[in-house]
């Protein structure tokens, strides 16, 4: 497995615990030391309060709940982030966050863990 995210500390924010626990587990198969799934919005909030984060993975929409205004403390300290989700308004998202890729579901895990070591800068390898 290639280790495109090697040593990194990752906030999951997502509410649909089979996809959490797949996303945890790819993280960490290309190298992520650390994942961290939050289901709701208050749980990712107390975690980046408590953590430093070297990126996250959001999903847009909770249980109904935009995740947007979380997503722009994200981009307020710094923390690369992508979004992962099954609602995509792509022009409005790239208002927002112009440069923040958005994955959407169902997606390969691969394209996930590259979109994500993208955003912190990382490029796979052609062998990955």
């Amino acid at each position: 497995m290639s280790e495109m995210l090697e040593g990194l500390s990752v906030l999951l924010l997502e509410d649909e615990f089979l996809i959490a626990m797949d996303v945890e587990q790819s993280c960490r198969d290309h190298g992520a030391d650390t994942v961290v799934i939050a289901r709701t919005v208050e749980e990712a909030e107390q975690a980046l309060a408590a953590t430093r984060f070297d990126a996250a993975i959001v999903d847009l929409m909770l249980a109904g709940t935009s995740t947007l205004p979380f997503a722009a403390d994200l981009a307020s300290r710094a923390v690369p982030f992508i979004f992962a989700s099954g609602y995509s308004d792509s022009q409005e998202l790239a208002r927002a966050f112009p440069g923040v890729p958005v994955v959407t579901k169902p997606y390969a895990g691969d394209d996930l863990i590259q979109a994500l070591a993208m955003a912190c800068g990382r490029h796979s390898g052609a062998d990955a």
